[in-house]
C-alpha cells in the first residue's frame, strides 16, 4: 500500500479541529474527516460554552492538568483570533451551613490543581455580586468564562486549512487496518475511497469507541465500553437578574442544577442527568418540574412557569452510572503498542476548555513514539 497522507484525524468537533491545526502547524500533511454535514455538529454543538477554571477534578488528573493549561491557552487564542468570549466569573454557592464543608474542600481542590484565584465570600459578599442569590457562603472563580464555541471552531478550521490541512465532510470511516506502513482506511460517503496514512488520530467523540473497534490490529482490551449520559437544559423565559454563572455546592451525583449564561445574556439551567442506551436529543418539558425546587435553593425568586426546554447534550462517558468518574483517556503507542495511533476516549467536560492543550498532548505522543 502506498502511503497517501501523513496524518488523518477522525472527527471535526472542537478537539478534532484543534488536533488537525496542531498537526498541520507542525508541518504534517493532514486530512480531517467528518461523518456529519459540517464541523462541530455533535458534542461540540451541545455544550454550555463555559471556559472552566479547573476546580473540580482530582489532583494530577488529565482533566485537571489540561483544563488549567487549556484555559490559559484558550483565552490567549481568543484574544489573538477575535473569537468572542467573556470572563464572566462563577459563584459556587452554599445554601445552608452543611454545605460550607463542600466549599472548603472545593477551595482546597482548586488550589491543588493550580487554580490560584479562587476567593472565599460570605453570604453578604456574594449578594454584593448577585443580589438575587440566597446563600450563606460562596466561592468566587474570576477566571471562569464563556466563549462562542462555533466562532472558536471556525477559527481553528481556518488555521488548520491555512497550514495545509484538508477537511472532508460526509466522510465516515467504515473500517481501518494496521499495516507495516501505517493504516489502510476505507471511507464511506458519496464517493467511497481507500486511502493510506502513517498517523491516525481518533477524535470521534461519542463514536470514538466504535471507531476504535473498526481498526483491525488494535487489541480489544484497549477499547473502552461507551456509555451515554444525557443532560437536558432549560432556558429562562425572561431576563434573569444575574451577571455571573451560578453553581450550587457540588453533590455526590454531580454539580447540581446550575445556571450559565450565553454571550447574549440568556440564562440557561441544567443539567438533569439520565443514562441512555441510544442517542436521543429530545428535551421532555415535564423534566422542568424537578428544576424549580433545585434552583430556588439559591434563587428563591425564580418565577413559576418561567423555564422552557432549550437543548440537551450527551457526554461520551467511559464509565457507568455506578462507577467512579473517569479521567480523559488519551491512548497512544505506549498503551496499545500500535505506532502512529492515538485514540481519545471520554473527552467530555472540560473538553472544550482543554482543546488546545489536548492537541499539544496528542502532538507530543506522536513525536515521542
Amino acid at each position: 500500500m502506498n502511503v497517501d497522507i501523513q496524518s488523518v484525524v477522525i472527527g471535526a468537533g472542537v478537539v478534532g479541529l484543534a488536533v488537525a491545526r496542531a498537526l498541520a502547524m507542525s508541518g504534517r500533511d493532514v486530512l480531517l474527516v467528518e461523518a456529519g454535514e459540517g464541523i462541530g455538529t455533535g458534542i461540540s454543538s451541545r455544550n454550555s460554552e463555559v471556559i472552566h477554571a479547573g476546580i473540580y477534578y482530582p489532583e494530577g488528573s488529565l482533566k485537571a492538568q489540561l483544563c488549567v493549561e487549556g484555559k490559559q491557552r484558550l483565552y490567549a487564542y481568543c484574544d489573538g483570533h477575535a473569537v468572542d468570549y467573556r470572563r464572566v466569573g462563577k459563584l459556587i454557592v452554599a445554601t445552608d451551613e452543611q454545605q460550607r464543608s463542600a466549599l472548603t474542600r472545593l477551595l482546597e481542590q482548586g488550589r491543588l490543581n493550580g487554580v490560584d484565584d479562587l476567593q472565599w465570600l460570605d453570604g453578604a459578599q456574594a449578594r454584593e455580586l448577585e443580589p438575587a442569590l440566597s446563600c450563606v457562603a460562596a466561592l468566587w472563580s474570576p477566571s471562569t468564562g464563556i466563549v462562542d464555541s462555533h466562532g472558536l471552531m471556525l477559527a481553528l478550521q481556518g488555521d488548520a486549512q491555512t497550514f495545509g490541512a484538508t477537511l472532508a465532510l460526509r466522510t465516515p470511516l467504515l473500517s481501518a487496518r494496521c499495516t507495516e506502513q501505517g493504516f489502510e482506511l476505507h471511507m464511506g460517503g458519496n464517493q467511497s475511497m481507500t486511502l493510506g496514512c502513517r498517523e491516525l488520530i481518533n477524535c470521534a467523540g461519542l463514536s470514538a469507541p466504535e471507531v476504535a473497534s473498526s481498526i483491525v490490529g488494535l487489541p480489544a482490551p484497549f477499547i473502552p465500553r461507551a456509555h451515554l449520559c444525557k443532560g437536558s437544559y432549560f432556558s429562562f423565559s425572561g431576563r434573569a437578574p444575574f451577571r455571573h454563572l451560578v453553581y450550587p455546592a457540588p453533590e455526590s451525583a454531580g454539580l447540581g442544577v446550575h445556571m450559565t449564561l450565553d454571550l447574549g445574556g440568556q440564562a440557561r439551567f441544567g443539567p438533569d442527568v439520565e443514562w441512555i442506551e441510544r442517542i436521543d436529543y429530545r428535551v421532555e418539558p415535564r423534566r422542568a418540574e424537578g428544576f424549580y425546587q433545585a434552583i430556588r435553593r439559591y434563587w428563591p425568586g425564580l418565577p413559576d412557569n418561567s423555564l422552557q426546554p432549550a437543548y440537551s447534550g450527551i457526554r461520551p462517558k467511559i464509565c457507568g452510572p455506578t462507577e467512579p468518574a473517569a479521567d480523559f483517556l488519551i491512548s497512544g503507542y505506549g498503551e496499545h503498542g500500535v505506532p502512529g495511533l492515538v485514540n481519545l476516549f471520554g473527552i467530555e467536560s472540560p473538553g472544550l476548555t482543554s482543546c488546545l492543550a489536548l492537541a499539544e498532548r496528542v502532538l507530543a505522543l506522536l513525536d515521542d513514539r
